[in-house]
């Protein structure tokens, strides 16, 4: 997974999260992890439904369009339920009272950037500065 931080503008609304973005990153997700802490999350793309089938704990998440727009967001999904939004391209997992410090609005834009170079190799982790939507041009290959 790479390391980065959300921002709505300038601002940085979310410290750390991880971008899950390929199949096995995805599918591990959170299972087998401990909860989040508050100020972090994890960001899968593309994934517009969750489940937390096998989790011990319960929570929060985003939804997002393919532009980083926030279309919706569930409180508190308790484990072994599931969860989805119309429409969404990426969804964001946070702790249980993540939502109430990050008071998304529908329709405002999210964004995640890469953590430094230096923050994500200590914590051996890779660096990717793609968009939520983005793919790589034909013949390029992710080094991560």
């Amino acid at each position: 997974m790479k390391a980065g931080a959300l921002y709505r503008g300038d601002d940085c609304v979310v410290a750390r999260v991880w971008r899950a973005d390929n199949a096995f990153t995805r599918l591990r997700g959170l299972l087998a992890r401990p909860a989040l802490a508050a100020g972090e999350g994890l960001l899968l793309i593309p994934c517009g439904s969750v489940h937390t089938l096998g989790m011990g704990y319960a929570l929060d998440l985003v939804f997002l369009s393919k532009q980083g727009e926030v279309l919706g967001w569930r409180a508190g999904v308790r484990p072994w339920r599931t969860a989805g939004h119309r429409g969404a391209y990426a969804t964001l997992e946070l702790a249980v009272g993540g939502l109430e410090a990050l008071l998304p609005v529908r329709g405002e834009l999210l964004l995640w950037r890469p953590a430094p170079a230096d923050i994500a190799s200590a914590n051996g982790m890779s660096v990717d500065s793609m968009p939520l939507g983005s793919r790589l041009p034909q013949g390029q290959r992710r080094t991560s």
